[in-house]
């Protein structure tokens, strides 16, 4: 309970998921928190998308957006090089688009300031 937290979207503080689906803190240079399950709130379209620069460049994946006002807050990653396949089917949040509430101390804090307690899919 002590670093519960729920994810709101950084647009219309509608709930996206929370930090018992937290499965993940990574790669640091994506700034992800990926995540087992959302709400319905979360949103993706059926076309895939390839990335055409920096980490996802060539990888496949599915925009998450936010139902409530359709800010894109992450992506559900389909196809990619060997060291993002560990991420494939999850949900991934961009922690640039997303605040979260932290249950403890019932404060608001951008995501990206954050640290949850260490949890890693690659091994």
């Amino acid at each position: 309970p002590k670093e519960c937290a729920v994810f709101h979207c950084r647009g219309c503080w509608t709930v996206l998921g929370d930090s018992l689906q937290l499965c993940a803190q990574e790669p640091p240079g994506l700034g992800l928190l990926v995540c087992f399950k959302v709400t319905s709130d979360v949103t993706w379209e059926d076309s895939l998308l390839v990335g055409l620069e920096g980490a996802l460049l060539g990888c496949a994946y599915n925009l998450l957006s936010c139902r409530s006002c359709g800010l894109a807050v992450g992506f559900i990653l389909y196809s990619a090089a060997s060291d993002l396949a560990y991420l494939r089917g999850l949900f991934s949040f961009f922690r640039s688009s997303i605040l979260c509430y932290l249950l403890e101390s019932q404060k608001i804090i951008e995501a990206s300031k954050v640290d949850f307690p260490a949890v890693t899919l690659k091994e």
